[in-house]
């Protein structure tokens, strides 16, 4: 029963590292800009949406163009969010597959 003790440690250690790295990842900011900079969004490293900023000129193009535009911004902080938010898990857990609860 040692071994099962040394890994209830372990996955306790574990938990405190990521729940660190939670809250590092919650301050940290990940800026975007697309359209020439028409568009700035800011998200942070769990992915919440900190802000956005319109240039008010970009607002009178096509809607079609705008709404493509914004969707393609949106998409860029999501995925640089989430490969931020991965790689810093990686770096705690080794690489290993996810656990439920983590």
């Amino acid at each position: 029963m040692a071994g099962v003790g040394k890994l209830m440690k372990q996955a306790q250690k574990m938990q405190k590292q990521m729940n660190a790295l939670q809250a590092q990842l919650a301050e940290q900011s990940i800026a975007v800009s697309s359209g020439g900079g028409a568009i700035e969004i800011v998200i942070n490293g769990q992915g919440e949406f900190q802000s956005f900023k319109l240039d008010p000129e970009f607002l009178k193009e096509d809607v079609d163009f705008v709404e493509e535009t914004l969707l393609s911004a949106v998409q860029e902080a999501a995925a640089k969010a989430k490969a931020t938010n991965e790689e810093a898990m990686g770096a705690i857990t080794g690489g290993m597959p996810g656990f439920p609860g983590f």
